[in-house]
């Protein structure tokens, strides 16, 4: 087995990804280049052949054949080859270059961010053709001189993820172990879905254990109690994480202040998001920024 713990794929350009918001390539028979971890400002979302397993969050995935793969900034993922070689494509996008109501619509209820959905989607041998081609019309398109490229390759994105979700729906109906295991996976998809921030003006709604039960209609005490005996941690814990998450990627991503950041996350008064995320990461927002420089 060759092990090779990766979060990206062979030759991106991160400049012209911050560039343009987009980027697509061919993905070498090695896989064998690693971008600096940490990003979180982009999609990623491809068809690949071989046979490789996939970390996804606390997923495992196995890959034998071809597949069409989707993968969220915010969740942890690393890639472990089981042989020599590999072949697809993949493109990765800022959720900014997919712009309009609709198209972040068709996002949000995406693999790509649909806690529910699987990132992995197996494709038949005429599927694989498809996908593949449309991979490949995105590369040529990108390359070219097209005066309106960007919105083809917009259709392309949009096109990928309707063709995903009429491959494998979302299973709004899937069956869980009991209640526990039900309710945890509500409130996770409810937790991601506010992810990531795109505006100060439009605040973290969700942010305490009171606020989920209260969404998800079920007293807090149910609530705490199942996500601790499914995950082991505390409601407060994941919301914490996972909000300290989103911080750490607007202070480094974005030029936003740190009172935006914190108005952005729903806190009432900067001070208070400062105790919370050095409280959290041990470290200042102001420090974390400039050590990230």
């Amino acid at each position: 087995m060759i092990i090779q713990p990766t979060t990206e794929f062979k030759e991106l350009n991160v400049s012209d990804l911050k560039l343009k918001g987009f980027k697509v390539h061919e993905i070498s028979t090695s896989m064998d280049h690693t971008v600096s971890p940490g990003r979180r400002d982009f999609y990623k979302m491809g068809v690949v052949t071989g046979n490789i397993t996939v970390y996804y969050g606390d997923r495992i995935l196995e890959i034998n054949d071809t597949v069409l793969f989707f993968v969220n900034p915010n969740v942890s993922h690393s890639v472990v080859r089981r042989s020599e070689k590999a072949s697809g494509y993949a493109c990765l996008f800022t959720e900014a270059f997919i712009t309009g109501r609709e198209r972040t619509e068709i996002l949000k209820n995406s693999p790509l961010c649909n806690h529910d959905s699987s990132p992995v989607i197996p494709l038949n041998q005429e599927q694989a053709v498809f996908m593949t081609g449309l991979f490949q019309k995105m590369q040529s398109v990108h390359s070219g001189d097209y005066h309106h490229k960007d919105e083809l390759l917009r259709n392309c994105i949009e096109l990928i993820i309707h063709e995903a979700l009429r491959i494998q729906p979302p299973q709004n109906g899937a069956q869980y172990k009991n209640g526990a295991t039900r309710i945890t996976n509500l409130f996770m998809g409810l937790l991601e879905r506010q992810f990531p921030i795109d505006s100060a003006a439009e605040p973290l709604r969700l942010r305490t254990a009171q606020d989920f039960a209260q969404s998800l209609s079920v007293h807090i005490n149910y609530l705490n109690r199942s996500i601790k005996e499914v995950t082991g941690k505390p409601t407060s814990v994941h919301i914490a994480e996972r909000i300290a998450t989103e911080a750490k990627a607007l202070l480094q991503h974005t030029d936003w202040s740190v009172a935006d950041i914190a108005y952005a996350l729903g806190f009432e008064y900067p001070t208070y998001f400062n105790n919370y995320f050095k409280r959290v990461t041990g470290a200042t927002p102001k420090s974390f920024r400039v050590s990230k420089v």
